[in-house]
Formats: C-alpha cells, sequence, structure tokens
C-alpha cells in the first residue's frame, strides 16, 4: 500500500481519475493515459425516451386521441449486449411507464382548468397491448450512448378525404449532442388484385443490375435503414442518403413528380433539381418543391447512382 507521507518518493500525488502516476526511486516518471470510458446510458433514460417518443406521435381524433402501439429501440451493440440479459425486465418498465404516461395525459384533460375550454379527447393505446422490441443496430451507425425509438400508429381511413388506412412512422435519433426526429406516412394496401405497372426504373448498382416496376403513386429511393424505409433499396457508397428522393404520381394528370431528399443532391437529365425539404430545430419538413418528371428521364444520386425512368 502506498503511503501519503511527502518525504516518500512512492507517493502518489493529485493523481486524476483517468491518469495513473508512480515515481519511482532513481528513474523517470513513468505516465500511463487510459482511455476515456464510452458513454453509458442509464436503462431508465430508454424508457423515458419510448415515452417521449409515444407523446410525438399521437393522433388526434373527434372522441379518442391514440397512441402508438408498436415501439422499436435500437441501441448500440455494445449497449445492447450489456443490457440483454434484463431486456425482459426493461420491456415491463416500458409498458408501465406508457400505461401510466397515460393515465397522466388523461388525468390533466379532465382537470378543472380544462373543463373551462374544449374537453381533450381520452388518450388510448391504438391497440389491445403495447409491443415493446429492443435489438442491436443493424446499420451499424449509432454510436455508444445513442438510441433510436421507432414507433408505428396505424392510423384510421377517411373517405371523405378520400384517405385509405395509413401507417406513421416516427424515429427519434438520440445522440449525447442533438435530437432527431424522422417521420414517415406509409399508405395501406387497399386491394389483393395485381397492381397495374405505370413505369420501370433500371439501375446498377454495387450489388449489380436491377429493375423495379413502377406499381405504386408514391415510393422512396436511398441506401434505406431501420429508421429510412425505401421501396427502391440502393447498394452504394454513403454519398447516397438513406432516403434520397421520392417519385410522387399525380393521379388526376397521371403525371410523376421527383422530390430531393439528400444531403449531396438529385440530378434530373443531368441538372441538379431543387430541394424537397428544410431542416427545423434537428427535424426534416418537406417543402413542396418538387419536378416534373418527363416520361423518359435519368436520375442522377449524388453523382454516384444513376437510375433510368420509362413511363408505360
Amino acid at each position: 500500500m502506498l503511503d501519503d507521507d511527502p518525504s516518500d518518493n512512492t507517493a502518489v500525488r493529485d493523481r486524476p481519475c483517468n491518469i495513473r502516476q508512480r515515481i519511482l526511486p532513481g528513474a523517470v516518471q513513468i505516465v500511463a493515459i487510459l482511455g476515456a470510458a464510452p458513454p453509458r446510458r442509464h436503462a431508465r433514460d430508454i424508457i423515458d425516451a419510448v415515452v417521449a417518443n409515444m407523446r410525438q406521435n399521437l393522433e388526434r381524433l373527434k372522441y379518442s386521441t391514440l397512441a402508438p402501439s408498436r415501439y422499436t429501440v435500437y441501441l448500440h451493440p455494445t449497449e445492447f449486449a450489456r443490457l440483454e440479459t434484463i431486456i425482459p425486465v426493461l420491456q415491463e418498465q416500458t409498458v408501465r411507464a406508457l400505461d401510466e404516461e397515460l393515465q397522466r395525459l388523461n388525468a390533466a384533460g379532465s382537470s378543472p382548468r380544462w373543463r373551462r375550454v374544449e374537453r381533450l379527447p381520452e388518450v388510448r393505446n391504438a391497440a389491445a397491448d403495447w409491443h415493446i422490441a429492443f435489438m442491436a443496430d443493424p446499420d451499424e451507425e449509432l454510436k455508444d450512448g445513442d438510441l433510436l425509438v421507432d414507433s408505428e400508429l396505424l392510423m384510421p381511413a377517411r373517405p371523405e378525404l378520400g384517405i385509405g388506412e395509413q401507417t406513421r412512422r416516427i424515429a427519434t435519433v438520440r445522440s449525447a449532442q442533438r435530437e432527431t426526429t424522422i417521420e414517415h406516412t406509409i399508405d395501406c394496401p387497399t386491394s389483393s388484385s395485381t397492381p397495374r405497372v405505370r413505369g420501370q426504373i433500371e439501375y446498377d448498382d454495387e450489388a449489380g443490375h436491377h429493375c423495379y416496376d413502377v406499381t405504386r403513386d408514391c415510393f422512396t429511393i436511398g441506401r434505406g435503414g431501420v429508421a429510412y424505409p425505401v421501396d427502391v433499396r440502393i447498394a452504394s457508397s454513403a454519398d447516397v442518403s438513406r432516403e434520397h428522393a421520392r417519385i410522387r404520381r399525380d393521379s388526376v394528370s397521371d403525371r410523376f413528380f421527383l422530390i430531393d431528399l439528400s444531403t449531396l443532391g438529385t440530378t434530373l437529365n443531368g441538372r441538379h433539381i431543387p430541394k424537397g425539404f428544410d431542416e427545423v430545430d434537428g427535424t426534416k419538413r418537406e417543402n413542396g418543391s418538387e419536378t416534373l418528371l418527363p416520361d423518359v428521364a435519368n436520375i442522377g444520386l449524388a453523382g454516384t447512382v444513376f437510375l433510368d425512368f420509362r413511363k408505360r
């Protein structure tokens, strides 16, 4: 054991927590600097992140407010390995936290303060039960301490607006520096009959040659990922964004439009098109900018992958 006597040359003085220092008699000083431990997120923070995501994905109807029932939490592989043995407990306590949050929201909505104005609709789970899953990040993009919460809410059809059933997904990525929210609304198929092919896309990427039949009125192109569901998945470098571009068909005019959602840009027949989104407080919000797509066109993704589009 080292003595704290100042006359002893072997004493350790003012030792920082990340430096081991020992002075040896008759020898040079040896200092070993240890790397800082990777950030560690408490399990309760993960539960809080799921509850916060639920609050972001509420859908208010006339007589009730729906909360998403399905949540997938992606963790860095090291973090997942640390928590893997307690995941059943983590799932149980996340369900409890979601139930308590619904009770809190409904209690606030029925308080005397709210009775003077419009009463808030009851907040309830959109399904019978909560479904919570924890997984290691398959894209290997999350850093130690980061987490991604992806929730799904099945929204009912609104025939008066000509809208069928849709699934809204909200992914929240939390890191030490910032929080980013990504929102997607996916149309649910309404018919089991064979869809009509309205066009075709051909392209080459790192995985080879591909053909994609256009059967939907809206589809997304990019590298894809757990938070970025895409219809046309591109195997390429990170120059191509995970959600790079979207093509939309107008059912009235039967014309197609191209929307740029990327970081490094999208070209149409060699010319850059305007970005179709603005970034506000860490959230991408589409701004309505879109470019008419000719019946025959070449679409460039960051000057890396090129797709040939042909309308039928």
